[in-house]
């Protein structure tokens, strides 16, 4: 009985309220992973050096923006990540990660966690995928706004 009510709790707690209806459409394959002309993120205490991969980012008719992170570490390592961001209710799910030696690896049953549990996530939201809690109006726009500072998007609306 316990183990129901726990899963009926995970289940609710990936619909908000607001919207009982919405359903997630089938995320896309991982895109080509992609190192080179990656928009910076400021992900503060973070000894990677992250990135998104412009030509990956998508706004999905579930209202869901995707698209690749890259980390690279000091050392060239590079990693990435093919992730979903709710603007809605402030959730990200990961969708496959790539790994240097085998490409992408598909997440089996992957979870809805909060963006605030990811560092890099809550910044790519804040910085342009999502505007309040609703999805920015277009990939294009998601990429304008990665790349410019906040303090001056005012001037280009």
């Amino acid at each position: 009985m316990g183990a129901l009510l726990l899963a009926m709790a995970a289940a609710q707690a990936q619909v908000p309220a607001d919207d009982p209806d919405w359903r997630e459409v089938e995320a896309p394959p991982a895109p080509a992973l992609k190192v080179d002309g990656l928009i910076p993120l400021d992900v503060g205490g973070s000894a990677l050096r992250f990135g998104i991969d412009p030509s990956s980012i998508t706004l999905g008719e579930d209202g869901i923006v995707r698209y690749v992170v890259v980390a690279t570490s000091n050392s060239g390592v590079v990693n990435a990540i093919y992730e979903g961001i709710r603007c809605d209710n402030g959730q990200v799910k990961v969708y496959a990660r790539h790994n240097p030696s085998v490409g992408w690896v598909v997440v089996k049953q992957p979870q809805w966690r909060p963006v605030s549990e990811q560092g890099y996530s809550n910044s790519i939201a804040r910085a342009g995928a999502c505007v309040g809690r609703a999805a920015n109006r277009s990939p294009a726009r998601i990429v304008r706004d990665l790349r410019t500072p906040m303090e001056r998007r005012y001037q280009l609306d």
